[in-house]
């Protein structure tokens, strides 16, 4: 917790639940990557936290942005970004956000099918675009399933299909899983794009640029390389698989710009046990899966908690919960959490690096519960 989030707590007590962001800890992510990877363009996934005090920030220090939606992009234009720095990243688009886009003066695409191409094609005319290709996620603790890309092979002639189609096959892209811990991923990546670009300059389609996509992550409650290791990493795989072509690069960073920023504070709501010998407590919480806590499912996301009785003495493992009327809105249970047995109902708990992907999480009146408040200071 920085002291700007600690005094902020302190001098305005909110409700809880709340998120609270300290955008210098955004500012300082986007300077370390930045600085780590010098010759690549960061394209920020906005879908990671889409306030409009975050995007005014980051393009003010030059970020460009990888959206999913229309509305993402107006958010993107109304923060100041014009349209050469928005790309329409998602591979699942209807054909009239496609023509908005284009209208918006978006010119940047992604696709992993043909019948994708072909809307493209038609809605948005003379747009550079570029295949996503499948990846193993392996590595990864929140791996992104066969629902986006397509295989290697595949992808090669979708991109032979757009030369001759009124756009320009621009590039590939790829995403190695998000908060992706193996920096080793994206020399796999990197070596079947390389093949690809190979391939379809022997067949007269020169591409010019890779998306090495998002997958930075934020340290939970194990660490995590820096960003200085991913950019080694990543620089040294490009040499070794383009030689002294390497291409135009950008990357997606959504979780490693903002995940660290914030922390969202909770109420203890209630203390149980389901029989007389238990022996773990149930704690639930303001907040859970369906208050901006999703990526809990199946316990992927393990974020650090402490409490106000941190360091009274003893501590026992608890089950986690959230305060829905629904069976699904449990936590940790699997892995249980530790806290002190003196926590009491009515304390305050803090859950850590809560900054990505918790406030596009939150239900909207879910059991009529409102969604999560967030300040950004």
């Amino acid at each position: 917790m920085t002291e700007k989030i600690a005094r902020f707590f302190r001098e305005q007590s909110p409700a809880t639940p709340c998120l609270v962001i300290d955008l210098d800890v955004v500012a300082d992510n986007y300077a370390k990557l930045a600085g780590a990877l010098p010759d690549s363009k960061i394209f920020y996934a906005v879908k990671a936290n889409p306030a409009p005090e975050i995007l005014r920030l980051l393009v003010s220090l030059g970020s460009s942005f990888d959206t999913a939606s229309v509305p993402e992009i107006q958010d993107c234009l109304a923060a100041g970004a014009t349209p050469d720095r928005i790309s329409f990243g998602n591979t699942i688009k209807k054909a009239s956000d496609i023509a908005r886009a284009h209208a918006l003066g978006v010119r940047l695409y992604a696709f992993d099918s043909i019948e994708e191409l072909e809307k493209i094609a038609e809605h948005a005319p003379g747009s550079r675009v570029f295949c996503r290709i499948l990846t193993s996620g392996e590595g990864a603790d929140w791996p992104l399933s066969r629902k986006f890309g397509c295989e290697p092979e595949m992808a090669r002639d979708l991109l032979l299909k757009a030369a001759g189609m009124n756009v320009v096959p621009y590039g590939i892209s790829f995403h190695v899983g998000s908060q992706q811990r193996d920096v080793g991923q994206w020399d796999l990546a990197l070596a079947t794009t390389a093949a690809i670009f190979r391939d379809l300059e022997e067949k007269g389609v020169v591409l010019r640029m890779v998306n090495m996509g998002g997958g930075f992550p934020t340290r939970y409650l194990r660490d995590v390389p820096t960003s200085q290791q991913y950019g080694e990493a990543i620089d040294a795989a490009l040499r070794t698989h383009f030689g002294n072509r390497i291409p135009e690069t950008i990357i997606e960073p959504g979780r490693g710009m903002v995940g660290n920023a914030g922390i969202i504070q909770s109420e203890v709501v209630l203390i149980s046990r389901k029989s007389a010998n238990d022996d773990k407590r149930w704690v639930y919480l303001d907040i859970g899966k369906f208050g901006g806590l999703a990526e809990t499912m199946d316990e992927s996301i393990r974020y650090p908690i402490v409490t106000e009785r941190d360091g009274d003495g003893e501590s026992a493992p608890v089950i986690l919960a959230g305060p829905t009327c629904d069976s699904a809105d449990v936590l940790y249970e699997k892995s249980p959490y530790s806290l002190p047995t003196s926590l009491k109902i009515g304390d305050r708990v803090s859950i850590l690096a809560t900054g990505a992907y918790t406030t596009t999480y939150s239900a909207v009146n879910f059991n009529g519960f409102a969604p999560l408040s967030a300040y950004y200071i």
